[in-house]
């Protein structure tokens, strides 16, 4: 290999879409404690960009480290596993 690294990739929940171009993706880890033997769960978010706007809260999304794009974005959403099972209905009077 010619000095390239293989980039990260991470799967998540998108749980903010307030922001152009930029979804906020929580990622969540569990590993087993080493001393109680329990699994425990952490959860960390990321803003990742999203060229499109295409990913709403709810949709399960795939991202891969990028180079900085701003203060804080240093990921991008490369697809949408799956869309949110909403089912949104109005009361009609």
């Amino acid at each position: 290999m010619s000095g390239l690294k293989k980039r990260k990739v991470k799967e998540g929940l998108v749980v903010g879409d307030k922001m152009n171009k930029t979804v906020v993706v929580a990622v969540e880890t569990r590993k087993v404690h080493p001393l109680y033997k329990k699994a425990v769960r952490s959860t960390k978010k990321y803003k990742a960009h999203d060229e499109n706007n295409a990913s709403k809260v709810g949709d399960k999304v795939k991202i891969v480290e990028t180079r900085p794009l701003s203060r804080e974005k240093r990921w991008q959403v490369v697809e949408i596993i799956s869309k949110r099972d909403v089912a949104e209905t109005k009361q009609q009077q």
